[in-house]
């Protein structure tokens, strides 16, 4: 976790928009030193580095076919970067560079001049030779232009320009705690540095991770889709200098194999005229496969509209004379031609060539390569099985990053050596601190103690439970039973303190509604809620089929939550549906019905100076996106705002959406054309001011997720500019003095992706639960404090 303040007053914060300055994150003023000591081991490595003199220059890349057109993809551009280099080395002289895949090389040192031109020629791969000439839509055709290894043209023309000039030095000042414009930019070439050796190697490349193609590496998580460990490896800089993070790491990919295997498990049938192709279409397109007749490898852009032995193509076949006769031949009589018997003609072709080329290879002759990253989401049981085959001991993971550090022989790399790193095998030694976990308070004013970082509330009632009197359960799974459900959930209520009334009705979905959409099988159900209530419920507890991804939810949530008003409570039905679970839904449900079901012990007596003295908002602010293969769903940004000041454990939620993948709030201030708020902040502003006897707040504190370091200064300049102008306007309209101070601001972002792991110098358990690491003797961020 790291404290991030706009200026330094007292330990506190005091933002002034007078004058426009750029904030910078602060250096931490001292260390936490509660807690019982604990010696401990990272998975950081420490890095000398002697070369801070070094600088990297950066070159603009850009390569062309021969006929002038711009080559994409990271696989054709490492390959024809890695020829230019062995047939242009002297034209370098001599230098090594870092290329990204893309359109960026670096360089210890200049290169011997600014731009340069090269003709690169890969060696050609050509398919074998055919009789005649292939046709339009040819299982031949254009094979050898689609080949990945040929990919268009043998002969390309590869432009390298100078672009900037990035100091090693950056890195330096960073690491002694001052700003510096280049220090991620120089840590961007290290990690590119660590990502092209095992793009030379034949690793999948997944952002700061790379996987091996080795089915020891592999994980069946069934359904055709396999985990792909890894390792993820980065140069962090720490308050005792440079480290390298090196962490194990999990990646999804396609099962590699014959497609029609991959169908099978996917839809989970046995023969193979049981597949959906329709849905099979949608899987295959963009996959790779291998044509296993004569080695060459495509990519899937859709399937033939017709079976092998009944899909046509036009062929052009030598007859004596020198133009040829051109004939109507299908598929499957193609490759009889060939010699190639089909065993399945009746299957569809895939269709490897281009929208307008089709390009037809029967499907019983292709193979899926590996490597290929599934991006959809996961089953829950696919979920359950890469859990429970992914868990590593302490021990374990503790040998596999070390002898990554060692295989990887990164003191040997010319250009790390270029710049005088020396990387430690060791792990870094640190010392750490286990906090005392927190008491809470439920009912009776009973404390609730945790054992081992939990907090048990079988046989406690909650502080503040609810009453429920009109709901209703409905059933959108065939398989339980829901009188017991709501006999079980109605007796735990009672012992946690929730009088729970008989529910109305119990609706059961019809059999023949379950071959619908999704979103006629919600509608329906509506329906016959609605048929079944004398008026709205206070709300549904809804049962679906499957725990996660129940292609229900979404429309279900839509349905009862944005468009009438209805909180609903999902539950699936599990083999564990004990009391400790019933306790689980009714936390829930009771928070969702505006009770409570705890409070920290220090709140409730008033312990907590920092805030109870002070009239003080919290917010909490992250943005979810949609799946890495989805650029079409909206993000939604949610911010909860904390109300009832001196409590601290009530909130209020507000949520937006916004443009694909954009991690920075664009709701947060959101000024109309009257000179009003329609913006985020400024409702929970209203909420807090309403809640906690007509109190303006002196202090904020945010707590935002989910951004990385090079998004900071965007918290500081840009989200916290919108917070404070959602203040400013809302004191303009409520009559506040413009003399009125701002209140002061604390940001504090919460990285919870990131690789640190600690782990116990001399046992081979987990860390305790409230262990905490402030400060590295030799080792640490210099704003962050990691939570195992």
């Amino acid at each position: 976790m790291s404290d991030i303040m706009a200026a330094k007053n007292g330990g506190t914060v005091q933002v002034h928009t007078d004058n426009p300055i750029k904030r910078i994150p602060i250096a931490r003023p001292s260390f936490g030193r509660e807690g019982t000591l604990i010696k401990l081991q990272s998975n950081h490595f420490t890095v000398d580095l002697s070369g801070i003199d070094a600088v990297f220059y950066q070159y603009s890349v850009s390569i062309k076919s021969e006929d002038d057109k711009v080559v994409d993809g990271k696989g054709i551009g490492r390959k024809i970067m890695d020829k230019l280099l062995q047939t242009y080395s002297s034209e370098l002289a001599g230098k090594e560079f870092a290329y990204d895949g893309e359109k960026c090389l670096f360089t210890v040192g200049p290169l011997p001049q600014n731009n340069f031109e090269f003709t690169v020629i890969l060696e050609e791969t050509s398919s074998r030779a055919v009789d005649g000439s292939p046709g339009h839509g040819s299982p031949s055709q254009g094979a050898k232009k689609r080949a990945k290894r040929s990919h268009l043209a043998n002969k390309f023309i590869v432009g390298i320009s100078y672009a900037s000039k990035i100091p090693l030095k950056s890195v330096a000042l960073a690491l002694r705690g001052s700003e510096s414009d280049h220090a991620q930019d120089a840590l961007r070439v290290l990690d590119i540095v660590l990502r092209q050796q095992q793009a030379k190697r034949g690793c999948l490349l997944v952002r700061q991770s790379f996987f091996s193609d080795d089915h020891r590496n592999l994980v069946d998580l069934t359904g055709g889709v396999s985990g792909c460990r890894g390792l993820h490896s980065s140069f962090r800089t720490t308050i005792g200098g440079l480290s390298l993070n090196m962490d194990v790491s999990t990646t999804m990919i396609v099962t590699p194999g014959p497609v029609l295997d991959f169908l099978l498990t996917n839809q989970n049938v046995r023969d193979v005229r049981d597949i959906d192709w329709s849905r099979a279409k949608k899987m295959l397109k963009n996959l790779r496969v291998k044509a296993m007749h004569n080695n060459m490898e495509f990519k899937i852009i859709g399937l033939s509209d017709q079976p092998c032995s009944r899909q046509t193509f036009m062929m052009k076949v030598r007859n004596g004379s020198s133009e040829g006769q051109t004939v109507e031949i299908t598929v499957e009589e193609y490759f009889k031609s060939k010699q190639v018997d089909l065993a399945m003609p009746y299957l569809p072709c895939l269709d490897v060539g281009k929208p307008k080329r089709p390009n037809y290879v029967p499907i019983e002759l292709c193979h899926m390569l590996s490597l290929q990253r599934y991006t959809k989401a996961l089953s829950s049981q696919q979920r359950t099985t890469l859990v429970e085959k992914s868990r590593q001991k302490p021990q374990e993971r503790m040998r596999v990053v070390t002898d990554a550090v060692k295989n990887n022989r990164y003191d040997n790399d010319p250009i790390l050596s270029s710049c005088g790193i020396k990387i430690e095998k060791q792990l870094a030694r640190v010392n750490g601190r286990v906090l005392s976990a927190p008491t809470l308070i439920v009912g009776n004013s009973e404390d609730c103690i945790p054992n081992r970082g939990r907090w048990n509330y079988n046989n406690k009632r909650l502080f503040e439970p609810v009453k429920i009197e009109r709901w209703a359960i409905v059933n959108f799974s065939a398989r339980c039973d829901m009188s017991r459900i709501s006999r079980d959930l109605i007796n735990c209520g009672r012992s946690k303190g929730i009088i729970i009334e008989r529910p109305f009705t119990l609706v059961d979905e019809d059999s023949q509604a379950r071959r619908c959409t999704p979103f006629v099988r919600v509608e329906r159900m509506f329906e016959k809620v609605k048929a079944n209530l004398p008026g709205p419920p206070e709300f549904l507890l809804c049962v679906l089929p499957e725990r996660k991804n129940c292609d229900i939810y979404g429309p279900w949530k839509k349905k009862n939550l944005h468009e009438m008003g209805i909180i609903t409570q999902c539950i699936a039905p599990s083999n564990k549906m004990n009391d400790q679970y019933f306790t689980n839904v009714l936390l829930k449900i009771n928070a969702k019905l505006g009770g409570m079901n705890s409070k920290l012990s220090l709140e409730h007596r008033h312990m907590i100076p920092f805030v109870n003295q002070t009239p003080t908002l919290i917010l909490g602010m992250d943005v979810s996106h949609g799946s890495p293969g989805r650029t079409d769903i909206p993000s939604i940004a949610a911010v909860v705002g904390s109300r009832c000041w001196p409590l601290i454990s009530r909130y209020r939620a507000s949520v937006r959406t916004q443009s694909p993948k954009v991690e920075m709030i664009d709701s947060l201030f959101k000024p109309l054309d009257d000179g009003s708020d329609d913006g985020i902040i400024r409702e929970l502003l209203l909420d807090f001011y309403q809640t906690s006897q007509q109190r303006k707040p002196k202090q904020i504190i945010i707590f935002r997720d989910g951004v990385s370091e090079s998004q900071f200064s965007q918290v500081l300049n840009v989200e916290l500019n919108q917070i404070i102008k959602a203040y400013e306007n809302m004191g303009q309209n409520r009559g506040i003095s413009e003399q009125e101070k701002l209140p002061k601001f604390t940001v504090i972002i919460a990285q919870k992706n990131h690789h640190t792991k600690l782990f116990q110098e001399n046992a081979p358990d987990n860390v305790p639960p409230g262990a905490v690491v402030s400060c590295f003797d030799n080792l640490m961020g210099r704003l962050l404090t990691y939570f195992p």
